[in-house]
This record gives structure tokens, C-alpha cells and sequence, in this order.
């Protein structure tokens, strides 16, 4: 089957449809996305502008569209942490469904947090043992741990790359008191939610999801995205440090000419560099892999286990249909 999923972030809005079905692995059948940092249309009092509203409304009706005519037969439709913290967040979710008829059902920090590590999850496997997955958007940063496949705790932070660069970083570049300032504020906000971490034990695997680690790691040496999703890229803490220090110099037009960097992402890249040195340094590893499954896979893969459970499925051919199996509550002994 055709699954589509919308996905209403804070940098970018984005509908990815991909062809799968319950224990095949979802391959991409086609997307369409556009820059929309619906951050920058906050207004002073924390409200979305009626600009942003209507920009929002207009692509959620391309991507409607856009799924029925390439045959889509389920849509699920979300929004993270740009609606979800603005203050007007239940007015804009009404007018959406009001000129669309889409519901963007907002998922919760944790929520967030808990469907990215259960894509990493399947992505690596039960081998790679307990995980603590980091992930930095736009508005928000992600954090969760466990070694099951949801986590045992799943947090999230106000410390999104583009959030960071508009309250803190207005210049360009920004200047050497800004950053101490940010770099402070980062680590006064981490430090409590890293706490909840504690006594939990110690991670096998260090992951990171979203385009940010991905362009840090470009920077940093890791293969282009060319060389496909299954070479293995690293980001090492110390060369975060040197590239952090490096971008901090540089204007957004120039970060333009490193690898792996868009021109939506150039002005934020600085704040997403910081977050992630921090989350390093207090979670005390030296290095994180990249998981080229993120939020969105997640939430495909849930779907897909839900379908497993919500009705009969046609078995493959080559396999046996199961016996039936009674609710627990009528077993015996």
C-alpha cells in the first residue's frame, strides 16, 4: 500500500509517500516539500501570523493534492513543536482543518521524541543493544533512551536550531559575546533534562537524526548522501568543537560554500552545532552515528504495526496463514 505522511516541522513542511506494508522495510515512492520556518512568523507574543497561517494552509492543500493524485491510500498528517508552543497552536490546527479538511493531529515532546527512536530503533536493531537517540529540529531537541523498542524516557527541550538563531544569534556573524551567551544558555537548559537520564545505565550506540547531525557530519568528513543510506557516518565530539569554532566565524553566505549545507540551513547551522557539542559533552560521549531514519519513519512503521492488529492480513504467498489465536482473557491454565 501507498502511505503518506505530512509532516509539519519547524524549518521545513513536508509530505513523504512511501510503498510498504507490514514487515517490509518502507521504500520512498515520491516527496514534495518546501522551506517553511514557521519560527520566523511568531509573532511578539508567541502567536503564528495570519502570513504564516496562510503559507501553512496553502501547502497542506499541495500536499493533499499531491498524495491523491499519485494514489495515496492513508495520509497521516502531524505537527511538532511550531504550533505546538505557539500560542494560538489550537486556532491554527481548526483553521487548517477548516479550508483543508486535514487534521494535523500535534504530537507531544515525548511523543516526538518516542516515534524518532523507534524508527532508529528498527533501523539498528535489537544487536545494537541500548540507544540514546538525540535529534535537533527547529523549535525543539529531542532526547531519548532505552533498549526496548520505545524508550524508557523521552524528553524534549526549547533548544531547536532555528529558535536558537533567532532569539540569540542576530548577527551575522554573530559576534563572540553572543555565542558565550548561547553556549551558557544551552547548557543551563540541558543540564536538568540530561538529569533524567541518570541511572538508567550506559548507551552502546549514540544516534543522531535529522538534517542538522547530517550536515555537521558532512562538514565533519562523513560520505555525501549520494553514497546511499547504509555507509556508516560518524560525528566525533572533536571535530563538532573545531567546526563549531570554524562556523562561528562565518558568515551564512559562506557556510553556503561547505559540504552538505542548504541555504535554508545555513543561517542555523552554528546553533545546531552548539546544541549538539552540549548534548556530547554532559551525556559524555565522544561520538554519535547518523540514522538516516528519523520521525517520520516512525511514525510509518507504527502505522504499519498497526495495521497487523487492526484486521486480518493476506499472508505472503509463500507463507501459511496462523492459526487463530483467542484473546488473553479467554486462554486457559
Amino acid at each position: 500500500m501507498r502511505l503518506g505522511v505530512l509532516d509539519i516541522g519547524s524549518n521545513t513542511v513536508h509530505l513523504l509517500l512511501v510503498d510498504a506494508h507490514p514487515g517490509a522495510r518502507p521504500l520512498p515512492f515520491a516527496s514534495h516539500k518546501r522551506p517553511l520556518s514557521l519560527v520566523q512568523y511568531l509573532e511578539p507574543d508567541g502567536s503564528i501570523s495570519d502570513e504564516g497561517q496562510h503559507e501553512l494552509t496553502e501547502f497542506v492543500l499541495e500536499a493533499w493534492e499531491f498524495a491523491a493524485r499519485h494514489k495515496a491510500e492513508d495520509l497521516l498528517a502531524f505537527c511538532t513543536s511550531a504550533i505546538r508552543e505557539a500560542t494560538n497552536g489550537p486556532e491554527v490546527l481548526a483553521r487548517v482543518k477548516h479550508e483543508t479538511t486535514v487534521t494535523l493531529q500535534e504530537l507531544t515532546g515525548s511523543e516526538e521524541a518516542s516515534m524518532t527512536f523507534f524508527a532508529v530503533r528498527r533501523w539498528h536493531g535489537w544487536g545494537a543493544g541500548p540507544i540514546l537517540n538525540l535529534d535537533i529540529g527547529g523549535g525543539s531537541f529531542e532526547m531519548a533512551f532505552g533498549q526496548d523498542e520505545l524508550p524508557e524516557v523521552a524528553t524534549s527541550v526549547p533548544l531547536g536550531a532555528s529558535r536558537l538563531t533567532r532569539d540569540w544569534l542576530a548577527e551575522d556573524p554573530p559576534s563572540a559575546r553572543s555565542v558565550k551567551e548561547l553556549r551558557r544558555y544551552i547548557q543551563s537548559t540541558l543540564k536538568p533534562a540530561v538529569r533524567e537520564f541518570d541511572g538508567l545505565g550506559r548507551a552502546n550506540l549514540v544516534a543522531g537524526t535529522s538534517k542538522t547531525f547530517r550536515s555537521l557530519a558532512r562538514i565533519a568528513g562523513a560520505a555525501p548522501s549520494a553514497a546511499g543510506p547504509y555507509v556508516k557516518r560518524e560525528l566525533n565530539a572533536t571535530d563538532l568543537g573545531v567546526w563549531a569554532q570554524r562556523i562561528s566565524a562565518m558568515k551564512a553566505e559562506d557556510r553556503l560554500h561547505l559540504p552538505g549545507v542548504s541555504e535554508a540551513r545555513a543561517h542555523q547551522l552554528l546553533a545546531g552545532a552548539l546544541v549538539a557539542e552540549a548534548a556530547l559533552e554532559l551525556f559524555k560521549f565522544k561520538k554519535l552515528r547518523i540514522c538516516p531514519w528519523a520521525l517520520r519513519e516512525g511514525l510509518i512503521l507504527r502505522r504499519l504495526d498497526q495495521l497487523v492488529f487492526d484486521g486480518p492480513l493476506e499472508p505472503a504467498p509463500h507463507i501459511a496463514a496462523p492459526p487463530a489465536v483467542q484473546p488473553r482473557s479467554n486462554r486457559t491454565g
